[in-house]
């Protein structure tokens, strides 16, 4: 039988090392993970040589310029990474007829909305991190039609830099801590999101379009916070806070909450709650 190959871009980010973890459990294909080293996407001669070399079946993108404060005063190195990266990614996925999944983010929308954003719903970026996924979305599909593409919120996992990380390391260090609690949406484990991708391959059902994966739930950042506290046993004391009192040089949308009754439908995923993902996440990390 033939193995079919999936290219992993991005493979040292929390994502790709996710997928890493989660690549055990589908032994039907064949795994090549290339890192920011060993592949620099908005490089097309790069891209196509390591196509023609590797000559995979699918390619997950999870290369992308993630720094949502950096992005205001860097937005040509956002838009080389999240938007000119993915138009070649995309095309040349399309000329070797390679199946392109791309990992989008709810900063797409402007957080104004009271019911969770659906795919249909319209886009309005309000940083220029969103502004540049939003326009590597449109390339991707503009580029190659038959791309999927998966918009997620909140990502956190015992990898990288997220916000659990974050609050694990501060609660240890400090006896109190300001946190959010005007910003409303659902945190992704990423081991999730990486079981949900190699899901959709597997499937053998790839059905191109735009798609929303979240956990499910709805919090702030601040219950986020208490949840950690609580699954810690920490005894650092938790204040909530307004926006305004935490100033950022990017905006950050006030509502992030995603549909995905689109995606499970179409694959048939069970998306775990919130409460349960962060549970396993913690304790593989204690």
């Amino acid at each position: 039988m033939h193995t079919s190959k999936i290219l992993v871009t991005g493979a040292n980010g929390q994502l790709g090392k996710s997928i890493k973890d989660a690549a055990s459990s589908f032994p039907q294909f064949e795994f090549v993970f290339l890192s920011r080293l060993d592949l620099q996407v908005e490089q097309a001669e790069a891209v196509e040589a390591v196509f023609k070399s590797v000559s995979p079946q699918f390619c997950i993108n999870c290369a992308a310029y993630t720094a949502v404060d950096k992005a205001e005063s860097e937005k040509d190195k956002a838009l080389l990474v999240n938007a000119e990266a993915v138009k070649i990614l995309a095309r040349i996925c399309n000329k070797y007829q390679v199946k392109f999944l791309h990992i989008s983010t709810d900063y797409v929308f402007n957080g104004l909305s009271s019911v969770p954003y659906k795919e249909s719903d319209a886009i309005d970026p309000i940083n220029m991190y969103g502004v540049s996924k939003a326009k590597g979305e449109q390339w991707a599909v503009e580029y190659n039609p038959e791309s999927i593409i998966v918009r997620t919120s909140w990502l956190y996992s015992e990898h990288g830099n997220n916000f659990v990380k974050t609050m694990l390391r501060l609660m240890k260090e400090r006896e109190a801590l300001d946190i959010v609690n005007d910003q409303v949406g659902c945190p992704t484990y990423c081991f999730d999101l990486a079981q949900a991708i190699l899901t959709i391959i597997a499937s053998k059902a790839w059905q191109p379009g735009i798609y929303h994966y979240s956990g499910k739930g709805r919090i702030s950042w601040y219950d986020f916070a208490v949840a950690i506290k609580e699954l810690t046993a920490s005894n650092c004391r938790l204040h909530p806070i307004l926006s305004e009192a935490y100033p950022l040089p990017a905006k950050r949308p006030a509502f992030s909450l995603l549909d995905t009754s689109k995606i499970s439908k179409a694959y048939m995923l069970d998306i775990p709650f919130w409460e349960n993902s962060l549970a396993n996440c913690i304790q593989k990390m204690l």
